[in-house]
């Protein structure tokens, strides 16, 4: 039985457009410009037959995870697994100050070539990590639920974590980005981003 995972990115917060590094210790609200990115992807994902949301428990995929749940009245299911990346000690600086306070450990996170090594700042966690609590969240729900089209609520890096892990080198992914994957057993499909 094919499933269908349509995974947005929350919409924006005050960090993103800062330019200050959120992780897990910051828990921004939805900008007015995220509430509006909230209810696009609301909309975008009106005809794509939604069973369930499953959201990170941050507050910012949490609020975008209610407007669009408004949209497609299904329940909401929150799983740790899709949290952000923790940051460790750069969580709150503005990335300039990251740039320059820690270059080599910044300049590997930043370098495609680096994804796989266990590159990480102090008291943070690796994108590797990251990589295997989301494909273990995934498989979850394409191997031990009945759900057949399901939308996850996550953050920038678990996404992009994603589709790293199905061979797509795309790094930076959009607030209110919404990619679309699909699982046949036992093989996952990148089928793009929808609008």
């Amino acid at each position: 039985m094919e499933k269908h995972f349509y995974i947005f990115r929350h919409g924006e917060c005050p960090f993103n457009v800062s330019g200050h590094i959120q992780g897990q210790r910051f828990n921004g609200r939805l900008t007015s410009n995220g509430i509006r990115q909230a209810h696009n992807v609301g909309q975008c994902l009106l005809d794509k037959h939604i069973e369930v949301i499953i959201s990170s428990p941050m507050r910012r995929a949490l609020e975008t995870s209610k407007i669009v749940q408004k949209y497609l009245n299904v329940p909401i299911f929150i799983d740790h697994r899709f949290i952000e990346v923790n940051m460790g000690i750069i969580e709150g600086m503005h990335i300039s100050l990251a740039e320059k306070k820690y270059a080599k450990t910044y300049s590997l996170w930043r370098n495609p070539l680096y994804q796989n090594k266990n590159i990480r700042f102090l008291g943070g966690e690796s994108k590797n990590e990251v990589r295997q609590r989301i494909i273990e969240a995934l498989t979850h729900y394409a191997c031990e639920t009945t759900y057949q089209n399901l939308a996850i609520s996550g953050h920038g890096i678990t996404i992009s974590q994603t589709l790293m892990n199905l061979g797509i080198d795309i790094t930076d992914i959009q607030n209110g980005s919404i990619v679309h994957i699909s699982y046949s057993h036992p093989d996952w499909q990148y089928l793009g981003f929808i609008h």
